[in-house]
């Protein structure tokens, strides 16, 4: 029963998602994309209401019923995504020409607001706030909260090419669920994840592109699936390898490394219109 949020919100997605996008290309708010494209942007912008819509049948069926429909990790996605999400679509709207943290510090520098260093400032706030939630002691309170902060920076640098981010977030939810036999934070998940696949469709196929909005949320999606299966050995991996796909994203292009790397580039470029 504890599939029922991801059944109503993937029902909830294939109606609202379509709508957005057109309401993106009836408003003009679009961006040229990396092959020069003009598409409507930001998608992502559809994923937080899809989920808050799907939850009312969900809050019903669990207070009028005996049914077992709230998943016990729900909470935490509440809280934690749509605020990622939001500090995203700020960045959409009102960012300037820094990117990256060299970019963010010009910015400030020159007098300029820096909504990427809005934006991390924020989350790391959620990442405290969702963080002191979990159980352990107060070095796995530091190390949960720096695996959610970088987590949802590393999928932003993902998204540099269409699909991208979507593809890395299901490879991670497939490889922790594998791994670890927990259910419970797919589950916990589920709201969003289906708003993010039908939206992530369609930025696969160069219909629309998510934004910073929907990047954001998938990093937050991302972050919490790993902190809520992973013990804190393996969050300590995760935080080591989060910590180098940073600073690689930082100085280097990680499209370049994608495109030397064969069976990367493969994967990368799978199920993009041609």
């Amino acid at each position: 029963m504890q599939a029922l949020p991801f059944v109503f919100s993937l029902v909830v997605a294939v109606v609202l998602v379509p709508l957005v996008l057109s309401r993106l290309s009836d408003a003009a708010l679009t961006r040229e994309n990396y092959r020069g494209r003009i598409l409507p942007v930001p998608l992502g912008i559809a994923i937080v209401p899809v989920a808050l819509v799907a939850l009312i049948p969900v809050m019903l069926l669990a207070r009028l019923t005996d049914l077992d429909v709230y998943p016990d990790n729900l909470g935490f996605a509440m809280v934690f995504v749509p605020g990622i999400a939001l500090l995203g679509l700020i960045d959409d709207m009102l960012a300037g020409a820094g990117r990256g943290w060299r970019g963010h510090g010009r910015d400030v520098l020159s007098g300029a607001l820096s909504t990427g260093l809005l934006k991390a400032a924020g989350t790391l706030g959620l990442a405290l706030l969702v963080a002191s939630s979990l159980p352990g002691s107060d070095a796995d309170f530091l190390l949960a909260t720096a695996v959610l902060v970088l987590a949802t920076n590393a999928f932003n640098l993902l998204d540099l090419r269409p699909g991208r981010s979507v593809k890395a977030f299901v490879l991670l939810g497939v490889g922790l669920t594998v791994a670890t036999q927990n259910t419970q934070a797919l589950a916990g998940l589920g709201i969003f994840i289906a708003p993010l696949l039908v939206a992530g469709f369609f930025d696969l196929r160069e219909k629309a592109m998510l934004g910073d909005v929907g990047s954001n949320a998938i990093g937050a999606l991302g972050g919490l699936w790993l902190v809520l299966t992973l013990d804190t050995n393996g969050q300590l991996i995760a935080l080591v390898v989060l910590v180098l796909v940073n600073l690689f994203g930082e100085f280097r292009s990680i499209s370049n490394l994608i495109e030397k790397v064969p069976g990367l580039r493969h994967l990368d470029s799978l199920g993009r219109p041609g």
